[in-house]
């Protein structure tokens, strides 16, 4: 039985976390497409067909909560699960606060708690029962 290979959109403007994040995915056995700018997701969402988008909070002039309500709220993207990584904002934070992220991770992080946490969030998508995920 083949599987596909997973594919993560990164999407994070600190250009040096975001290739220190694609090398670490990449040597982890995932299909990476990296972006540092969070205008052109929508369209690289399309090109790339992610498993997962691992999406920084903030982007510069764009605000990454934004950006995942509206993926969320999006039929054609909402069933994309959707990771969100900050240096601003505490965990805690986000057990009240909810943008329809799948998770939380603040930064800096361990890359081996980034991959357990990926892995987490893809191994929930696959046990979803097909009907689900349509």
């Amino acid at each position: 039985m083949l599987t596909h290979m997973k594919r993560i959109l990164v999407v994070d403007d600190d250009i040096e976390v975001l290739e220190t994040i694609q090398l670490i995915l990449e040597i982890g056995g995932f299909k990476v497409s990296a972006l540092n700018d969070g205008e052109e997701i929508f369209n690289r969402i399309e090109k790339f067909s992610p498993d997962l988008i691992l999406l920084d909070i903030s982007l510069g002039h764009i605000d990454g909560r934004v950006l995942c309500e509206q993926l969320k709220s999006i039929e054609s993207t909402s069933k994309i699960p959707i990771l969100l990584i900050s240096g601003l904002y505490d965990p805690k934070d986000f057990t009240t606060l909810n943008y329809g992220q799948d998770d939380f991770l603040s930064k800096p992080f361990q890359m081996d708690v980034l991959l357990k946490k990926i892995t987490k969030i893809l191994s929930l998508e696959e046990d979803k029962p097909s009907f689900l995920l349509n």
